[in-house]
């Protein structure tokens, strides 16, 4: 979901346009759910996206920009500007954790769970 490449990061992203609020997460089939509200016509739900996701890092709109999938959902963002470490932090995507899952592997079993 969240990897290097020679000038930013790149992450993945599955997008639900014309959502009722814009909300980042959680993350579904490997990518981090991005819902925006503007429709996905004339690039308004790209530039959506990448609005969302640049106020949530704290960057400026120009350090996101979509890489691959602009016709798609599933689309790979890249970000310029900001460590792996400090996207994954503002993002809640857990670094250690690949598939981002948010579950806590060493947190104590609940009643009813098989440990």
């Amino acid at each position: 979901m969240l990897r290097d490449s020679k000038q930013a990061l790149l992450l993945d992203v599955l997008v639900h346009p014309r959502a009722s609020r814009a909300r980042v997460g959680p993350v579904h089939a490997g990518r981090l759910k991005i819902a925006v509200t503007a429709p996905p016509a004339d690039g308004a739900a790209n530039a959506a996206v990448c609005a969302l996701v640049a106020k949530t890092l704290g960057v400026a709109k120009r350090a996101v920009s979509v890489v691959s999938g602009a016709q798609s959902r599933q689309k790979t963002l890249a970000i310029s500007g900001l460590s792996r470490a400090a996207v994954a932090a503002a993002l809640g995507v857990g670094d250690d954790n690949p598939a981002g899952s948010g579950v806590d592997d060493d947190a104590p079993a609940g009643p009813g769970s098989r440990a």
